[in-house]
C-alpha cells in the first residue's frame, strides 16, 4: 500500500495507465544496481531515484575530477576529489530521501558481482561503464545469475543501447553481438570518452534511455531495446535498430 506522501510524490507517473499504483508498488519493491556513475550513470541514477525505485546500489571506485563536470551531471565543482559513489548517494538522497541508497566505493569485478547480486537480491543491473572488460564481466555474471541488464555506451556523438532479460533462456547476450576475441579490432567501445571525446547531451540521452527501459522492465512493459541494438546519432538526431540473433559460436552462451 502506497502512503499518502508516495501518492503525491509519484502522482504524475501513477496517472499513467501503464504504471498505476500497482506499477509504482513494483518500483518501490525493486532493487537496482548501477555500475558506473559517470556520464551515463548520472542521469540514469537521477531518474531512477526520482521514479521511486525502492533500493539503489551505486558502484564506482573513482573520484570526481574537473574534466567530469562537462557531462556527469550528478556532481558540482565543490565535489572535486571526492568519492563518486558517496557523493552520488548524497545527491540522490537529497533528491528523494524516501528510498534506500547504498554506495559501493569500488570497481566491479567478477567475484564481487557473483557474490553481491544474489546476496543483495538485485532485480536489474544498469551497465553505465565505459570499460569494455567490465562490460564483458557484467554480461557473463548477469547471464549466469539470470539477472536482467540494460547496457549503454557513447563515443563522440554516437550512442548504443541494448537490454537483455536473462530471466528468459535462449536469448542472445552482449558477447553474441561483440565476440570478445574481436575486441582489439572491431569494437567501438575500445575507445572511450577519455581518448576520443564525447558530447555531454548524448550521454544524457542514453542514460535517460537506460532509466526508461529499466522502469519499463520493472513494471512489466515491453522493451524496445530488448535483444535489439538501438543506435543513436546525436549529430542528426536519428535512431535505428538492429535485431540481435543468438550467435552459435558465442563463448558465453556456449557455457550454459
Amino acid at each position: 500500500m502506497l502512503s499518502r506522501k508516495q501518492l503525491q510524490r509519484y502522482s504524475r507517473q501513477i496517472m499513467l495507465p501503464q504504471v498505476g499504483e500497482a506499477g509504482q508498488q513494483k518500483l518501490a519493491g525493486a532493487k537496482v544496481m548501477i555500475v558506473g556513475l559517470g556520464g551515463l550513470g548520472s542521469p540514469a541514477a537521477l531518474y531512477l531515484a526520482a521514479a521511486g525505485i525502492g533500493e539503489l546500489h551505486l558502484v564506482d571506485g573513482d573520484r570526481v575530477e574537473l574534466s567530469n563536470l562537462q557531462r556527469q551531471v550528478l556532481y558540482k565543482t565543490n565535489h572535486r576529489d571526492k568519492d563518486k559513489a558517496q557523493v552520488a548517494a548524497q545527491q540522490l538522497t537529497a533528491a528523494n530521501p524516501e528510498i534506500r541508497i547504498h554506495a559501493h566505493s569500488r570497481m566491479a569485478d567478477a567475484a564481487w558481482l557473483q557474490a553481491q547480486l544474489p546476496a543483495l537480491g538485485i532485480d536489474l543491473v544498469l551497465d553505465c561503464t565505459d570499460n569494455l572488460e567490465i562490460r564483458y564481466v557484467i554480461n557473463r555474471v548477469c547471464r549466469a545469475l539470470r539477472v536482467p541488464v540494460v547496457m549503454a555506451s557513447v563515443r563522440g556523438f554516437s550512442g548504443q543501447l541494448v537490454s537483455f532479460d536473462f530471466r528468459e533462456a535462449g536469448g542472445p547476450c552482449y558477447a553474441c553481438l561483440f565476440p570478445p576475441q574481436q575486441r582489439d579490432n572491431d569494437l567501438p567501445e575500445v575507445e572511450n570518452c577519455s581518448t576520443v571525446g564525447v558530447i555531454g547531451p548524448a550521454l544524457g540521452m542514453m542514460g535517460s534511455a537506460q532509466a526508461l527501459e529499466a522502469i519499463k522492465l520493472l513494471v512489466g512493459l515491453p522493451l524496445s531495446s530488448l535483444n535489439r541494438l538501438q543506435l543513436f546519432e546525436a549529430e542528426r538526431l536519428e535512431w535505428r535498430a538492429l535485431a540481435l540473433p543468438v550467435n552459435g559460436d558465442c563463448p558465453v552462451c556456449a557455457t550454459e
